[in-house]
């Protein structure tokens, strides 16, 4: 078989949508689950996506915890696209259709601070753990997929109960961003493309081994009625488009 370029494989998939929208004589509500953290990926995919198919996406956010409540008990939905670890929950995992998942982006772990203040090192794992300890305060969402691996991070480094007192545990990336951004919290300590926001200046990323990135897989509800509009939603979000808005928020498709 003769392998299409990439921008072929573009078209194609583009011309796949515009053709879903033009043999529906309705469009279609899309009701999707998403985490949190790729609530301004979503800013910009959802009305491209509307315009090119003619579909309404519904988007609902939340941490992992909140992730797994919606999936089980907030109601019908057509598709996730969540960390990896909503699917380690049975009850969560029994509400997608069987079968291999897409996986849309991924980010690593990283520190921020409040916009002028002093980034400290955390060029490597030694450096991070003397910045970590001399911190006031660190702001995270121990609650989340995310936040579970920063405490893991700690607890590598070996200050898992010294950092129990620092932590100002937050809801939700918003939360987080606004708690540096104001002072109430020395450092973020979160996703690295959260603190990409006006506030906060990003140090960098976990350093060598410590990081670790959160998957942001899609799935299809067992439910869902508008399996062929979620099928070209997912399809969209594999698009050289896509990728290019993931990556300009601070993710890897």
């Amino acid at each position: 078989m003769k392998k299409l370029s990439g921008n072929v494989v573009a078209s194609t998939l583009g011309l796949a949508i515009i053709l879903l929208w033009l043999t529906n004589a309705q469009a279609a509500e899309l009701r999707v689950l998403a985490g949190g953290a790729m609530t301004t990926i979503w800013g910009e995919l959802k009305p491209k996506f509307e315009h090119a198919s003619g579909h309404k996406l519904i988007v609902r956010f939340g941490t992992t915890p909140e992730l797994i409540k919606l999936a089980t008990t907030g109601g019908p939905f057509d598709l996730g696209v969540v960390p990896r670890e909503v699917f380690k929950d049975a009850a969560a995992q029994a509400q997608f259709v069987a079968g291999p998942t897409t996986d849309i982006a991924r980010v690593g772990l990283g520190i921020a601070v409040r916009s002028g203040a002093s980034k400290p090192d955390i060029s490597t794992p030694h450096a991070l753990k003397q910045t970590l300890l001399k911190a006031e305060s660190v702001a995270t969402i121990p609650a989340s997929a995310a936040g579970a691996q920063v405490l893991r991070a700690f607890e590598r480094l070996g200050i898992g109960e010294a950092m129990k007192a620092k932590i100002r545990a937050q809801p939700g990336p918003a939360k987080v961003v606004e708690a540096v951004a104001n002072g109430d919290a020395e450092l973020g300590v979160f996703l690295i493309n959260v603190p990409t926001a006006p506030g906060l200046d990003v140090v960098g990323p976990f350093p060598g081994d410590l990081q670790q990135d959160v998957v942001f897989t899609a799935a299809l509800s067992t439910d869902t009625k508008e399996t062929a509009v979620a099928q070209a939603l997912i399809t969209y979000l594999k698009t050289p488009e896509a990728a290019a808005i993931i990556k300009a928020k601070g993710m890897m498709p």
